[in-house]
C-alpha cells in the first residue's frame, strides 16, 4: 500500500471507533432522528435555539457530552427543530417534551415525485419513456383555465409545438401569452356567466391548474405546500404539450361552453381529452359530455372523464357513455394527520391540512356550547357551533371545540385561533382549514369534551400536519359507485387512479382556501376528488399512446382495463366503486390483447340500445340510419367492452348471461392463451372456446362468455368473477359483476 492509502485507513479506524463511541455499544444503536418544533420562537428569546436543542437532548439523555455529540444540526433560519443521533426510549422522552410537535427517524430517501406517480410504478427516472412521440402529444384539459406562470407550466427545454397543432393562443388578462408547454388556449362563456368586462383563460379557482399539472407537469423539484409532501412534482407524461380549454367560472360549467370546448380541442387536432367535469348522467343525446365525447372517438381521440364525488352511495356515477373513460378516485400510500395536545398532557391525531406551525405552547381552549350566546333569540345549535349562535367575546383568541366540521370560517370571523371539529363518520382526506385545525372522531370527542368542562383554564396546542403512510389503495368513500342506469348492463367506472390528497400546481390568483379572509397563496396545493382521479387516468393514457400511437381509444381504453390493479374486496360494492381496478401504466403498454371497438359496432350498441335511426343521426352528422337493416349487436350487452356486466331487474329471476368479446393480439410473435376463471359458489362462468391461438400481430379471436345462477340469497346484491386470458407473458383481465337491483 502506498502512505496516501494507509493514512486513509488510519483515519477511517479512528472514525469508525470514534462513531462506535457516540452511538454507543449495545445493540440499541443510535440513529438519526429529526425533532421538529414547529415556528421559530418569538422575538429576543433568552437562550438560542441551539441552546434550548440541547437543553432538552440534555434532559433526554442525561449525559453532558453525549448530548453535544448526538446533535447533528439545528434549523434555525425558517423553523425550530433539530437533527440528533438518538436511542428509542430516548426519542420517545423527546416526543413528549412541551413545544416538540413530533419525533420521526431520518429515512433514508431519493429524489422522487410527490407520491402519486411513483405509487402507481411510473418512476420518471427509472421508466421506460418514448420522448420523440410523448412531445408530439397533446392533451386538451377542459377546466376552469391555467395559470401559466407556474413552474409546473414552465417549457425550459421544450421544443416548438407539434406541426399537426391547428389551435390558438387566446390572451387576455392574467395570461399574456402561450409557451412551448402550454401550447394554446381558448376560454367560453357564452352565456356571459363570468360577468367580467374581459376574460381569459388565467385560472382564478386552481382546479384546472391542478388537472392539467397532473396530466403533463413539468418536472419541478422541491415541490411543496408550506413544507408538506415536500418533493419533485411532475405529470404522468411530463414531454406533453397542453391546451387549454376555459369552459368552467367559479367552478360551475355551462354545459353549451362544454360542448363548445369539446368542438374547439377535436378541430385544434389534440390527441387525448381530459374533463374533470360532471352531472347526473343524462341520456346520452341530451348529455354535452356523451355528445363531445363520441365526437372525439371517431376522430381518434380517447376522453377520460370523472366519475362523479356523490359516493359511496350506489348509482350515483356520471359521465357513462361507453366510448368514455370514466374514473373512480382511489387512495396513494399517503395520508396528512395533525397532531394536538391538551393542556393536560393528552395527546390526540385526526385529520386535516394544517399549513400553521404554532406560535405559543399552549392556546386557551374552549368549546361551542361553553361559548353559548344565551342573550341571542336565534335558536341554532351553539355546540355545533352555528352562525350567531355562539359568542364573539367567549371565542376571541381561543382554540374552539365544535361538534360538526366546515365552522372554521365562521370560528375565523369571531377571531378565534383554531378549532376542533367532530366528524360524524371516518373520512379518508383531508381538508385545507382557514385556521389552525383537525377533524377527529366522536371517541376523541368524548375526551376532549370532559377535559373542557372539567378543567378551570382549559388548554390545547394544535400542530403543523405531517404524512404517514397507509394500506392503499382503496377506493374513495366519495368516488361515486355504479350501477348505471343509462345503459345498464356496461359496468362503470371504468377503472380508477389516485384522486385522495394529491398535490399538483395551483393558481396565485386564489388563496388557498378560496376564502378572501385567507392570506395563504402557493404555485402548489393539495386537493382529492375524482377530479384528481380524471388527469391521473388521462396521462396513463397518453404514456400508453406514446408507445402505440396508432391505436383507437379503445383500444388504450383496454389497455388499461385489462392490466389494471384489482382491488382487495372489502365489500360487495368495491367492483361498483372501482371498475376494472387502479391503473398500472408501464403493464398498460404491453397488454397481451385489447377489446377494440369500432364505429360501427357503437351504432350497432345503439341500435339494441332502442335508438332510432333519428337519434343515432344526432350522433353522426344528421346521417340516416335503419337499424333493421344493421348487423345485431350480439349478447346480453351488445358491445366488445373489457368488462362483463348484467344487471337483474327482478330479484327472484335466476342469473342468464351471454357476452360476445373479440380480442386483437398486440403481442410479439405465436401466442397462446388459455382462459382461467375465479367465480363463487352458486355462479358457473364457463368460456367458449377456452383457448387461443394467435400467430401473427393484430390478428383477432372471437370467444363467448356464458354466466348461469341460481337467484341471489337475500341481502346479497352481487356476484363476481373474473376471467383472465394468460399466456405466460401476459394476464389480461376482465371483471364479471352481476348486480340484483335493490328494492
Amino acid at each position: 500500500m502506498k502512505l496516501h492509502e494507509n493514512l486513509f485507513v488510519f483515519v477511517l479506524l479512528l472514525w469508525l471507533v470514534a462513531s462506535f463511541m457516540i452511538h454507543g455499544s449495545n445493540h440499541h444503536e443510535r440513529k438519526p432522528y429529526i425533532v421538529y418544533m414547529g415556528d421559530l420562537p418569538g422575538e429576543s428569546p433568552s437562550t438560542t435555539v441551539v441552546d434550548d436543542h440541547h437543553n432538552l437532548l440534555l434532559d433526554a439523555i442525561g449525559d453532558e457530552k453525549i448530548a453535544r455529540e448526538s446533535r447533528i444540526y439545528s434549523y434555525g433560519k425558517s423553523f425550530n427543530g433539530f437533527a440528533a443521533r438518538l436511542l428509542p426510549h430516548e426519542a420517545t422522552k423527546l416526543s413528549n417534551e412541551e413545544g416538540v410537535v413530533s419525533v420521526f427517524e431520518s429515512r433514508k430517501q431519493r429524489v422522487v415525485t410527490t407520491r402519486s406517480w411513483d405509487f402507481l410504478g411510473l418512476n420518471h427516472r427509472y421508466s421506460k419513456r418514448n420522448p420523440k412521440i410523448e412531445s408530439n402529444l397533446i392533451v386538451a384539459v377542459l377546466d376552469t383555465g391555467i395559470w401559466i406562470d407556474s413552474p409546473s407550466f414552465s417549457d425550459e427545454g421544450y421544443g416548438p409545438p407539434p406541426p399537426k397543432w391547428k389551435g390558438k393562443c387566446v390572451t387576455g388578462p392574467n395570461f399574456t401569452a402561450c409557451n412551448n408547454k402550454v401550447i394554446g388556449a381558448s376560454y367560453f362563456d357564452l352565456d356571459n356567466v363570468s360577468q367580467y368586462p374581459e376574460s381569459s383563460v388565467a385560472d382564478t379557482e386552481g382546479h384546472g391548474s391542478h388537472t392539467a399539472s397532473t396530466v403533463a407537469g413539468s418536472t419541478v423539484e422541491g415541490a411543496s405546500l408550506y413544507g408538506l409532501t415536500k418533493g419533485t412534482a411532475r405529470g404522468g407524461v411530463p414531454s406533453a404539450r397542453i391546451a387549454v380549454y376555459k369552459v368552467c367560472w367559479n367552478i360551475f360549467c355551462s354545459e353549451m361552453d362544454v360542448l363548445a370546448g369539446f368542438e374547439q380541442a377535436i378541430a385544434d387536432g389534440v390527441d387525448l381529452i381530459s374533463v374533470s367535469i360532471g352531472s347526473l348522467p343524462m341520456d346520452f343525446f341530451r348529455d354535452g359530455q356523451a355528445i363531445g365525447a363520441f365526437h372525439a372517438m371517431k376522430k381518434g381521440i380517447l376522453t377520460s372523464c370523472a366519475a362523479g364525488n356523490d359516493g359511496p352511495e350506489l348509482s350515483t356515477v356520471e359521465n357513462v357513455a361507453p366510448w368514455i373513460m370514466t374514473v373512480a378516485a382511489t387512495a396513494i400510500d399517503r395520508r396528512f394527520v395533525t397532531a394536538f395536545k391538551l393542556g393536560n398532557g393528552n395527546k390526540f391525531t385526526g385529520f386535516s391540512i394544517n399549513t400553521f406551525s404554532p406560535k405559543k405552547q399552549m392556546y386557551s381552549l374552549t368549546s361551542g356550547a361553553k361559548a353559548s350566546n344565551n342573550g341571542t333569540p336565534y335558536q341554532g345549535n351553539a355546540s355545533a357551533c352555528d352562525p350567531e349562535a355562539i359568542s364573539q367575546s367567549k371565542v376571541k383568541g381561543k382554540i374552539v371545540y365544535c361538534l360538526k366540521t366546515y365552522t372554521d370560517p365562521y370560528i375565523k370571523s369571531l377571531g378565534g385561533t383554531g378549532v376542533i371539529q367532530l366528524t360524524q363518520q371516518q373520512s379518508d382526506y383531508s381538508s385545507i382549514l382557514l385556521l389552525p385545525g383537525v377533524a377527529i372522531p366522536s371517541v376523541s370527542g368524548k375526551l376532549i369534551d370532559l377535559y373542557i368542562n372539567s378543567t378551570k383554564n382549559p388548554k390545547a396546542v394544535i400542530y403543523k400536519s405531517r404524512t404517514v403512510k397507509v394500506d392503499a389503495p382503496f377506493v374513495a368513500s366519495f368516488s361515486s359507485r355504479g350501477p348505471q342506469f343509462i345503459s345498464s348492463n356496461i359496468l362503470k367506472p371504468d377503472l380508477s387512479a389516485p384522486g385522495i390528497d394529491i398535490l399538483a400546481a395551483y393558481t396565485k390568483l386564489a388563496s388557498l382556501t378560496g376564502d378572501m379572509s385567507d392570506s395563504r397563496y402557493s404555485f402548489f396545493t393539495v386537493k382529492s376528488g375524482t377530479s384528481m382521479a380524471c388527469p391521473h387516468a388521462t396521462a396513463a393514457a397518453a404514456y400508453v399512446k406514446s408507445f402505440h400511437p396508432d391505436w383507437s381509444p379503445a383500444a388504450v381504453k383496454s389497455a388499461l382495463m385489462t392490466t389494471a390493479t384489482p382491488m382487495k374486496i372489502k365489500s360487495e360494492d368495491v367492483v361498483l366503486g372501482s371498475g376494472a381496478g387502479q391503473i398500472n401504466p408501464t403493464k398498460a403498454v404491453h397488454p397481451g390483447l385489447v377489446y377494440n371497438i369500432s364505429f360501427n359496432s357503437y351504432i350497432s350498441f345503439l341500435c339494441k340500445e332502442g335508438y332510432n335511426s333519428t337519434t343515432i343521426g344526432l350522433l353522426d352528422g344528421n346521417k340516416k340510419y335503419n337499424c333493421s337493416k344493421i348487423k345485431p349487436a350480439q349478447g346480453t350487452d351488445g358491445l366488445n367492452y373489457p368488462t362483463m356486466h348484467k344487471q337483474l331487474s327482478d330479484p327472484r329471476s335466476a342469473i342468464k348471461a351471454v357476452f360476445y368479446r373479440t380480442v386483437t393480439h398486440v403481442g410479439y410473435g405465436a401466442s397462446l392463451y388459455r382462459a382461467n376463471i375465479s367465480s363463487p359458489d352458486g355462479l358457473s362462468v364457463k368460456v367458449f372456446p377456452d383457448t387461443l391461438n394467435f400467430v401473427k400481430l393484430h390478428e383477432t379471436k372471437t370467444f363467448k362468455v356464458v354466466v348461469k345462477g341460481k337467484p341471489m340469497p337475500e341481502g346479497t346484491w352481487t356476484q363476481s368473477a373474473l376471467l383472465e386470458w394468460n399466456d405466460s407473458k401476459h394476464i389480461v383481465r376482465s371483471n364479471i359483476l352481476i348486480y340484483r337491483q335493490l328494492n
